[in-house]
């Protein structure tokens, strides 16, 4: 399995899918063409798959090893899980090998200490439950699962991000209400810590309630960026916002910003949807920024 190090935490990226996914037009209102001529590096097959037009698009978790902890950030799309809404198809009862992924990494459901929602969308939390005998059960029974409290209460009830997102009630239904009505939730603020290593940052735009994660070890620093970043275009255009933002004036404010960190502090980013290799650094350019992928090592 490939994994990075963030000093002396060992990061690897567990696989549900990589697929083309959006048409950038699509994805993107303020995209225009002319982007991949002004930066040829967007069109890289790894991000943009020329035959059909569409931006590359991966959906996985980020496994870490924190001293005794296995910790996953996200958990993808899930299996079996009936995605009504339009834009949701590609998504719509998957029959995909994630648990196969992750054991061949060495980890079992039962060996996971903390699954981290950094936010709720149907691409983000579908495998914190699976299917068994008609119910849907939490996949990681021994996991605390952790959500933003201000994310949480948006999808409750009649709450922003769910006003903006009604199509996420069935995601709600499926893939987060068993794990809160199972006890295993644990509900974070911005500046709280976790495992000594991981604070949580507010991340508003693509919803209020958005965390980042910041993984600071032995002097080196990791940014799990959860949908701050879709596509590296916005790296190098930060005022790209995608759809499916619920605040377009904030999302661009806390992108530029943890552009800015991300450099200043030489960290390695870990998007939740960049083509392979999936991770890397931003580095400064003249009036920029531009994304420069890490190397795997096995």
């Amino acid at each position: 399995m490939a994994s990075t190090r963030i000093g002396g935490v060992e990061v690897a990226r567990i696989e549900e899918m990589l697929t083309p996914g959006f048409d950038p037009a699509f994805l993107f209102p303020g995209f225009s063409a002319a982007l991949l001529d002004e930066f040829p590096e967007l069109r890289n097959p790894n991000f943009f798959h020329a035959e059909t037009g569409k931006v590359m698009s991966s959906m996985h978790s980020w496994l870490l090893r924190i001293g005794d902890d296995v910790v996953l950030i996200d958990t993808g799309c899930g299996n079996h899980k009936h995605r009504s809404a339009k834009a949701f198809q590609r998504f719509h009862m998957l029959d995909l090998p994630f648990l196969d992924r992750l054991a061949a990494a060495g980890v079992r459901p039962e060996d996971v200490t903390y699954v981290i929602n950094t936010h709720l969308h149907v691409d983000h939390v579908g495998w914190n439950t699976a299917l068994v005998d008609g119910a849907w059960v939490p996949t990681f029974p021994r996991a605390r699962y952790v959500f933003g409290a201000r994310e949480y209460a948006n999808w409750t009830k009649d709450g922003r991000s769910l006003r903006a997102q009604p199509e996420g009630g069935e995601v709600i239904e499926d893939s987060v209400r068993p794990v809160v009505e199972a006890g295993l939730v644990d509900l974070v603020e911005p500046g709280d810590r976790l495992l000594d290593v991981l604070t949580f940052t507010h991340a508003p735009g693509h919803t209020d309630g958005q965390l980042n994660i910041r993984l600071e070890c032995d002097g080196a620093v990791g940014l799990f960026t959860a949908d701050v970043l879709h596509q590296p275009m916005q790296i190098v255009c930060p005022e790209l916002n995608t759809r499916f933002c619920e605040d377009n004036e904030r999302a661009p404010s806390t992108r530029k910003a943890l552009l800015g960190l991300a450099a200043e502090a030489n960290a390695v980013i870990f998007p939740q949807h960049f083509g392979a290799p999936h991770a890397g650094r931003v580095a400064n350019t003249r009036g920029g920024y531009r994304f420069e992928p890490i190397t795997w090592t096995n």
